[in-house]
């Protein structure tokens, strides 16, 4: 019989499959989720619906199991995926031309095939091999080329040094889990160039990339992060050759008032409040998915659905400096909206604020060069653009947050008493020494800015704070509607702060 004739070299094949899919060992697997983490196998497992991993490059490496980057592709929730994993017990998860290789590969079959690619960090950058790469191409040549094409996801699950980590600032989202760290140089090499020794949580820990806005988000485990990176894909699309899928069949998609509003916002322009809790009433569902809450907590960005469409939402937050937008605020919706964009999420902007934040410090820390990134991302975004003005909108507080006229808005409303102008009354009085009079009419004159505004077509309509859902539904429907069969891509290099 044929067949037996391949009885030794499909063993032989069996035998070199079984040494990659047994990474770095049994004890050293161990080791790894004894420290509450999964191996890199099992995170792809975890990742990916049941049984739809198919791996390529398993031989790549020889002896090195799988040269320390597990690679392939998979389902999220039915929709394919390219995905890499740095396998920590294999040498490190550290590069070696055949893994570089692999990598290089993952991107271009993600934007060949036109899908989202996830890459998984844990390993120690470049290996010194003695082997000399010639005219190879860097993986990362393949991975920006990913930028506005195809949704790009960064997971940090453990530390991730020098060239493996690159991956994450030229994404779309990146998370880390507590146990994860990135950086440059891990903290041997630091201390033998600079003599500084320091730990890799001080080094690069979330404490660190976190405040730095490196990294988007933060999760608790391995198991979180990889739940939150299925979450974050769901609102997009596969590529920017295609529309974001709707949710169109639960009742929580239909019209409602929100009378809830005017409980939460008060109508006196100096009261804080939470803008969450106004997203909590206006979307869908209060389980939206917040993009790095904690960097830029001046502004909120959220994944959400309205009418079961995924939108991106960009909202001032009154509860940080009465909704003033810092650098890092600013910087961070810069960033969002240019994602939203290349992937065709309609924007939804939140107005309530006094302008960017003012003062030595926020003028230190680039606050005009990071609006002016901000205004260029949303003026440029040819992408369905909504925008609410709920109590006030100054300066150029007021057109980063699309509030300008033949802004390419789909719709444009504030809510009655809302001010807006180049400065408060407040500040113009004082910036001009106006008498006590003169003072008093210019309050007045802002108390009724909104109306003088609509009368002049400066919004489509003044609506009550209890219509906010219905009216941004009714235009969002209506934007989706019109919108072409088969999109083109923006192709704009979305990259972070």
């Amino acid at each position: 019989m044929n067949a037996d004739s391949w009885k030794e070299t499909l063993a032989d094949l069996e035998f070199r499959r079984d040494r990659s899919a047994a990474m770095g060992g049994p004890e050293r697997v161990a080791r790894h989720r004894s420290k509450g983490k999964l191996d890199a196998r099992a995170r792809i497992e975890y990742l990916l619906d049941p049984g739809s991993f198919q791996e390529f490059g398993t031989l790549v490496g020889g002896e090195v199991a799988a040269d320390a980057v597990v690679a392939g592709s998979g389902l999220i929730d039915g929709v394919p995926v390219m995905v890499g994993a740095e396998d920590f017990t294999t040498l490190a998860g550290s590069i070696a031309p055949g893994g570089n290789a692999k990598r290089y590969r993952l991107a271009e079959l993600a934007v060949r095939h036109k899908i989202p690619l996830v890459m998984l960090l844990e390993g120690a950058g470049f290996r010194p091999t003695g082997a000399h790469y010639g005219r190879t191409p860097t993986d990362l040549l393949a991975q920006a080329r990913c930028s506005g094409r195809v949704p790009v996801v960064t997971g940090v699950l453990g530390a991730s040094a020098g060239h493996g980590a690159l991956v994450a600032p030229v994404s779309d989202f990146s998370i880390m889990s507590r146990q994860g760290a990135i950086f440059t140089a891990g903290p041997p090499v630091v201390h033998e160039s600079t003599g500084e020794r320091i730990s890799k949580e001080d080094l690069g820990g979330p404490d660190v990339a976190i405040p730095s806005g490196l990294i988007h988000n933060l999760a608790d485990t391995d198991e979180d992060a990889l739940d939150d990176i299925r979450r974050y894909l769901g609102y997009f699309p596969s590529s920017a050759w295609s529309y974001p899928p709707a949710l169109l069949s639960d009742e929580t998609t239909e019209p409602r008032a929100t009378p809830e509003l005017l409980d939460i916002v008060s109508r006196d322009n100096r009261a804080s409040y939470d803008m969450r809790q106004v997203l909590d009433v206006v979307l869908d569902t209060p389980d939206w998915f917040e993009v790095q809450p904690g960097y830029g907590d001046a502004i909120v960005c959220a994944l959400a659905h309205l009418g079961g469409h995924p939108v991106a939402v960009v909202a001032n937050q009154p509860d940080v400096w009465a909704g003033s937008i810092d650098a890092a605020a600013a910087a961070k919706a810069a960033h969002f909206i240019s994602v939203a964009d290349s992937f065709h999420l309609p924007l939804v902007f939140l107005a309530d604020n006094p302008g960017m934040l003012p003062g030595r410090e926020s003028e230190r820390a680039g606050v005009l060069r990071a609006g002016a990134r901000m205004f260029v991302a949303q003026t440029t975004a040819t992408t369905l653009k909504l925008h609410v003005t709920l109590r006030k909108a100054y300066g150029f507080g007021s057109m980063v947050m699309s509030l300008i006229g033949f802004d390419n808005q789909a719709a444009a409303y504030a809510w009655p008493g809302a001010t807006m102008g180049a400065m408060s009354a407040a500040a113009l009085g004082l910036a001009s020494g106006a008498t006590e009079d003169v003072a008093a009419k210019l309050r007045e004159f802002e108390l009724l800015a909104s109306y003088h505004s609509a009368e002049h077509m400066g919004f489509d309509e003044l609506i009550q704070p209890d219509e906010t859902r219905d009216a941004l539904l009714i235009a969002l429907r209506r934007g989706i509607f019109t919108r072409q069969a088969a999109p083109e891509p923006v192709l704009r290099t979305a990259i972070l702060p």
